[in-house]
């Protein structure tokens, strides 16, 4: 992860919380580390909006919830609190023992790349959401190119990767539908890549 630790200690789970309730600014815990959050691009805000619209679309009347990025994550197996970008729970949300505001039970979580978090997003981040027993699909949404990859959770609980670009939909079988990537990127001017310059 490349966001800058904030503080050199190792920080306890109660006294993070009592971090964020101060802070104005959100903060992922990480193996007892707290990370601060950096704001997103005018591109990361709309494709996370979209995002919810689209999710909030294919669930239609089931009893699921989509929650934006102020809704905690936290897996009960490893030491990660974390601000997914939109986080899909169906059925009651359950929330950690040691935090009433952190769900345990998603179903679908969102994240929304962006050049300083990708590899944490992809490797360590996923790593430890592949904890949460309910989790099926976890979404990567390019900012940089009109993409969305969709891991999912199969019978055996290994992960396929699926991809959408232009004119295509990736499939999310436990909402019983399909993000279809031209609605999602609908009116979004996509971010230039740091990479495109070296």
């Amino acid at each position: 992860m490349t966001e800058q630790a904030i503080e050199a200690r190792e920080v306890s789970y109660a006294e993070y919380l009592a971090m964020e309730e101060r802070s104005e600014t959100k903060h992922e815990w990480v193996d007892g580390v707290v990370y601060a959050m950096s704001g997103g691009t005018l591109a990361h805000n709309q494709l996370s909006a979209q995002m919810i619209v689209e999710l909030s679309r294919l669930i239609g009347d089931r009893p699921c919830r989509v929650f934006t990025s102020d809704q905690r994550t936290r897996p009960r197996t490893v030491r990660l609190a974390a601000y997914p970008d939109v986080t899909v729970v169906c059925g009651e949300p359950l929330v950690h023992e040691e935090d009433r505001n952190a769900v345990v039970n998603p179903l679908v979580l969102v994240e929304v790349l962006s050049d300083s978090t990708e590899s944490w997003d992809r490797a360590g981040k996923f790593r430890r959401y592949r904890k949460l027993e309910s989790l099926k699909h976890y979404v990567l949404v390019s900012q940089h190119e009109r993409c969305i990859e969709v891991y999912s959770r199969d019978a055996e609980g290994g992960w396929v990767l699926r991809e959408g670009a232009d004119g295509e939909s990736v499939a999310l079988e436990a909402l019983g539908g399909a993000l279809e990537v031209d609605r999602v990127y609908r009116n979004v001017t996509l971010t230039p890549s740091a990479r495109a310059s070296e």
